[in-house]
């Protein structure tokens, strides 16, 4: 189970749910970076579901929601957790 928070198209506070179908995906961006080791889930996302949460059954986050594969239906990808959390020690590293 996987359920998305967000606030596509200005409207707040917004929940969606689906599946996790795949873990592990690469993804493209636009600009051409590769993006490794993304959550894929066809939990209904729409723009303004990035940044959002991605939360399992049982309300722990596993992921943040990222982007949706243009020309797809319900084909959506969010970062996992655990880079996440790297990436936010990166940029506010702890207090000593």
């Amino acid at each position: 189970m996987a359920i998305g928070f967000g606030n596509p198209f200005g409207y707040q506070a917004t929940v969606t749910a689906g599946i996790v179908s795949a873990l592990g995906r690469s993804l493209r961006t636009r600009a051409g970076r590769l993006m490794e080791s993304v959550i894929q889930t066809d939990a209904p996302l729409n723009p303004g579901n990035s940044g959002g949460p991605l939360v399992d059954s049982s309300g722990s986050v596993v992921g943040i929601n990222t982007a949706i594969a243009g020309g797809a239906q319900g084909i959506c990808f969010a970062i996992g957790i655990d880079i996440a959390a790297d990436v936010g020690a990166t940029i506010r590293p702890e207090a000593d």
